[in-house]
């Protein structure tokens, strides 16, 4: 007993001696370079850029193909459900590969899949489909990583919303050019569709010297072992809830704004403006949001206050319809605060580059689940109830759900791998039995 009580006390001792010896990442964190934001920045435009113009092709790719609006929903929600099943295998595959040899990987199987889904073929069209969301899947979590690992933690937050703006613009721009494209290429829809191996290929040219002296391990492994996914963390899954119902009230308002709108007495062309002006403003707050929190380790008020002005969206759109530019202003605002917070949260709450690639491929797993459950439950609650009052609703409630998630994930907290794989949350920098110094070592 005296003995198994000694080696134990050894191995702690020699355990804490390694933690102080080994720097933590953060620390020989180099300097951001533009070289560097400009290639983050360039796999964010490729996370949206083929999938965003779908939507506006769709009645032509129907038309063309004979498909069903069903089958037309089926493809629109099929990138969601690729993105929760793809990302838990993420961060094991990256641990072996490394993160930079995977991430260029994924960019050219994002090219290669975007012009298997532009051939003529309704197969090509989903396989092609498939393959690319598997691609964007793994530049999903890969690039929070990429930022836990290369950029220094008081510019985590303003280069998340940074790469949030990107994303969002050239999603919006891949919406608005998509029809024209189609109506001037030869090759009508099936061109249109495949402009966006444009963006990926630029960015496989930024990152395919990157890949010179990368490791297996890509350099980040924490504690010489692959973090596991935190599944018995209450911090990872309200970070998950937080991903996952932002997503939800995103994706919904996407696919069913227009149509709300319309049932309530406007045209389906102001419907259509009022969507574009909601993104609009999303992508304005998430770009103003880093100087409103600058300095600030914990957000629980601004992902409560931004899931609360969410919720006071969708109330307003519910018993003022006539207000409807002020709801959608709302929506925009605390979308965009959501978004933001949500994709930082991936990083900030991890407690090394390992991590954060566990924890983002567990949120965005569950997060992209329920986004594409979203969507389709209301749209099923709406052709029930012939209304929209139910889904608005729920919508509502929701958000005050998130809300409340938000503020459990706004914490100063990190989630924490132990070695022998149970996870636990401290604040950092705290020490205490079976816990780690998130101190970085002097």
């Amino acid at each position: 007993m005296t003995t198994s009580r000694n080696s134990r006390a050894g191995l702690t001792t020699a355990t804490k001696a390694d933690r102080i010896a080994t720097p933590k990442t953060p620390v020989t964190t180099p300097a951001l370079s533009a070289g560097l934001l400009i290639a983050i920045l360039l796999v964010a435009a490729n996370l949206r850029v083929t999938l965003t113009g779908v939507g506006t092709l769709l009645p032509a790719i129907e038309h063309d193909t004979g498909l069903t609006a069903s089958g037309g929903g089926v493809l629109s929600t099929l990138p969601l459900f690729v993105f929760a099943v793809t990302s838990p295998f993420v961060g094991r595959t990256s641990h072996r590969v490394g993160t930079t040899r995977l991430l260029v990987a994924a960019l050219a199987v994002l090219a290669a899949g975007t012009v298997v889904r532009s051939l003529p073929s309704l197969a090509c069209l989903f396989v092609g489909t498939v393959i690319l969301s598997v691609a964007i899947a793994v530049g999903n979590v890969l690039l929070p990583t990429v930022i836990r690992t290369h950029v220094p933690g008081s510019r985590v937050h303003t280069v998340s919303a940074l790469y949030v703006t990107a994303m969002g613009m050239v999603a919006a721009l891949s919406s608005g050019i998509s029809v024209p494209l189609a109506e001037v290429l030869p090759g009508t829809w099936h061109s249109a569709l495949a402009w966006g191996v444009v963006v990926a290929v630029a960015a496989l040219a930024v990152w395919l010297p990157r890949l010179r002296g990368s490791r297996p391990d890509g350099g980040v492994r924490s504690r010489g072992a692959h973090a596991r996914t935190p599944w018995r963390s209450w911090l990872a899954w309200q970070v998950s809830f937080f991903m996952g119902l932002q997503s939800l009230a995103f994706y919904t308002a996407v696919a069913w704004l227009p149509s709300i709108l319309s049932q309530q007495g406007m045209s389906t062309t102001a419907a259509g403006w009022m969507l574009f002006y909601y993104q609009l403003v999303a992508l304005v707050t998430s770009m103003l949001l880093p100087l409103i929190t600058r300095g600030r380790h914990d957000q629980r008020f601004a992902a409560a206050a931004g899931s609360a002005i969410v919720a006071a969206g969708f109330a307003l759109l519910l018993l003022f319809p006539a207000l409807a530019l002020a709801a959608c202003t709302l929506l925009g605002l605390g979308a965009g605060v959501c978004l933001v917070l949500a994709l930082s949260f991936q990083s900030q709450r991890a407690t090394g580059p390992s991590e954060t690639t566990a924890l983002a491929g567990m949120a965005q797993s569950i997060g992209y689940l329920v986004a594409a459950a979203g969507p389709l439950l209301l749209g099923v609650l709406h052709d029930t109830t012939g209304s929209w009052t139910g889904a608005l609703l729920l919508l509502t409630a929701l958000s005050l759900v998130m809300a409340a998630a938000g503020y459990g994930a706004g914490r100063d907290r990190h989630v924490r791998t132990r070695p022998d794989h149970e996870t636990d949350e401290r604040r950092p920098g705290h020490i205490g039995p079976h816990a780690e110094n998130t101190k970085s070592a002097p």
